[in-house]
């Protein structure tokens, strides 16, 4: 069922108001005198300048209004001799000289003083058209007084004044660019409504990056789909968009066949499309490809942006091609691109991904403080938590005091990384005084902090303390994610209190935190343990029912198991159906099955059965 019905062969004729400027301090529009000019200047508004207009003989009308507005004075000037000229006999505003004096209150920044010159405007019978009404639109959006902007549009509307598509494409412009993407839905329906209102390109191109942006995939490709049923040729900023949406839903060929059509449309690949398509396929694991798409750009004579570049050095990084990536960020001079932040820390991480030395690290974090390009939150923590994996504790909490000093608010990410690497040195009171510290800087601290922070507890037999913790995340509104659940079973099964572990894992659905895999992996790995094979091959034969289907872990988990109580008959099964979803055994589990196997055998011999 199509949303729109196919577009009428005539042309719509746009309003003059989109992209519409009004003359403002223009010489070759000045008619006036300069003498009265320079008495603005001197004496304001008042009686000199108001004499000045009667021996000049200077006619007070929408003209004159116009262009006192549109002289370099003072705003609080023009605003007097506004409020002078409409009480004037004889003389009444129109909607130039009101739309000149709003335009005069918007570059002033006087928005109180703009929105009661609109209020009055409307409330006043002069002829508001739809040019002045998408300006209008326009200028309230760009203020952030997007409500006033929908009252001025319903109230000028319900005097009979149809909106066309143009209108319809500034107001959903103006939601889009303030973020109000759920009322852009409400004013394309109410667009649609209006029968012979059809949507343009301009509309098309809103409303996919409005879903885009919700996560409504199948209503932006619907929406696609139904611009080219109707005619309409979609632009590059579109297609672009599609590729960027195809490549999240996984669908690498589907984004790939959109660069062919593009192609065959004579639709030019721009920078944005050239992104999109190496951050996709960089997620997809296909870096060659991507790399490949950067060098047909360079051939082409397409220059990339610093945005583009950041993009394949991570893509590059991820794939352990640390070299290239390197010689990449030497070449960017050469494009005309200056490194920045977002550069910087893509290197960064690239280094500590790629296991470079230490020492590399601290490196660019200098050559970056060198070259002028000042450190964020993000690079700190990036530091912090590569630091802490390679068992540099005391040199991230070092990092962590500087971030302090620099001012920066504290960041949940950076306390992850620390309290993790002080548990992993066995440093249980310092991780504990650091979760402390941070709630108190904070006045709060995050689901995943509380989560590590309960994990460790559970860790050191400190089950009481994580409990503690994790009924303390719900009294203070931190719902408990997956990883606060995950860690807080893990630490049940550890203390062998499986029964619980398997009741919290219900408690979690009930409270509509869907479970991971890996929620499912522990309570199964706490069963395999001490609640025998029964119980952990009944637990395996569910997950296999669930939409997370079991991986290698799980099935090793449950082989562990048959094999420690002697069921090698089901342990073969078992093998046999691992062999056939494509998993490979345990080898230690495999090598004590056989080594089991092998003393039933000389049992066997020694016992002549």
């Amino acid at each position: 069922m199509h949303m729109f019905r196919m577009p009428s062969a005539k042309n719509e004729t746009r309003d003059l108001a989109f992209n519409r400027k009004l003359p403002r301090k223009n010489p070759c529009v000045r008619t006036l005198d300069e003498r009265f000019i320079r008495i603005l200047k001197i004496f304001k508004w008042g009686p000199d300048a108001e004499k000045a207009l009667e021996v000049l003989k200077l006619k007070v009308d929408q003209r004159l209004v116009r262009e006192v507005l549109m002289i370099d004075v003072e705003t609080n000037v023009k605003i007097q001799f506004f409020k002078w000229a409409g009480k004037r006999r004889n003389f009444e505003h129109d909607s130039t000289t009101y739309m000149t004096l709003i335009h005069c209150l918007d570059e002033a920044g006087l928005v109180g003083e703009m929105w009661k010159t609109i209020q009055e405007m409307v409330r006043l019978t002069c002829v508001i058209g739809l040019a002045e009404l998408s300006e209008i639109v326009r200028i309230l959006g760009k203020a952030k007084m997007v409500n006033k902007a929908l009252s001025i549009f319903y109230q000028i509307k319900s005097r009979k004044c149809k909106p066309t598509t143009t209108t319809y494409n500034t107001i959903i412009l103006m939601l889009m660019q303030e973020g109000h993407h759920e009322k852009v839905h409400e004013i394309y329906n109410e667009m649609c409504n209006e029968g012979d209102c059809l949507p343009d390109t301009v509309t098309y191109s809103a409303l996919i990056s409005t879903f885009c942006k919700l996560c409504h995939h199948g209503s932006a490709i619907r929406l696609f789909e139904e611009m080219k049923e109707n005619g309409l040729q979609p632009t590059s900023k579109i297609y672009t968009t599609l590729i960027e949406i195809y490549f999240k839903l996984d669908k690498t060929e589907k984004a790939l066949g959109l660069v062919q059509e593009m192609e065959g449309k004579g639709c030019s690949r721009t920078v944005f499309t050239y992104t999109e398509l190496i951050k996709g396929l960089g997620k997809a694991g296909r870096a060659e490809d991507a790399y490949g798409i950067f060098m047909d750009m360079l051939k082409e004579g397409s220059k990339p942006d610093v945005v583009l570049i950041n993009n394949m050095i991570n893509v590059l990084g991820k794939a352990g091609r640390l070299e290239e990536a390197l010689k990449l960020f030497n070449e960017m001079k050469s494009w005309q691109c200056v490194p920045n932040v977002v550069t910087y820390n893509t290197v960064i991480k690239a280094l500590f991904d790629s296991k470079a030395p230490i020492s590399d690290a601290s490196l660019w974090f200098k050559k970056m403080k060198t070259d002028g390009v000042v450190p964020s939150s993000f690079t700190y923590s990036i530091l912090i938590d590569g630091f802490c994996k390679t068992n540099r504790v005391e040199k991230a909490l070092l990092l962590l005091e500087e971030m302090d000093e620099k001012g920066f608010p504290p960041s949940p990410a950076a306390y992850c990384s620390l309290i993790n690497g002080l548990g992993k040195a066995k440093r249980y009171e310092a991780a504990s005084e650091l979760f402390q510290e941070l709630k108190e800087n904070c006045g709060h601290s995050s689901a995943r902090v509380y989560a590590v922070m309960i994990k460790l507890f559970g860790k050191c037999g400190r089950l009481s303390e994580a409990v503690d913790l994790f009924n303390e995340m719900k009294k203070l509104g931190c719902n408990p994610d997956v990883y606060a659940y995950n860690a807080l079973m893990s630490g049940m099964v550890r203390a062998g209190m499986i029964d619980e572990a398997h009741t919290l894992l219900r408690t979690m659905e009930e409270n509509g935190c869907a479970p991971d895999l890996n929620s499912h992996n522990i309570v199964l790995n706490g069963l395999a343990r001490t609640g025998g094979p029964k119980r952990a091959m009944e637990m395996l034969t569910k997950m296999k029912n669930l939409k997370i289907k079991p991986d290698a872990v799980s099935y090793n988990t449950v082989l562990g198991c048959l094999s420690r109580a002697g069921m090698f008959e089901e342990a073969a099964k078992l093998m046999k159906e691992m062999r056939a979803r494509g998993f490979e055994y345990d080898l230690i589990t495999y090598s004590s099955i056989l080594e089991a196997v092998g003393k039933i055998d000389e049992d066997r011999i020694l016992t002549g059965s």
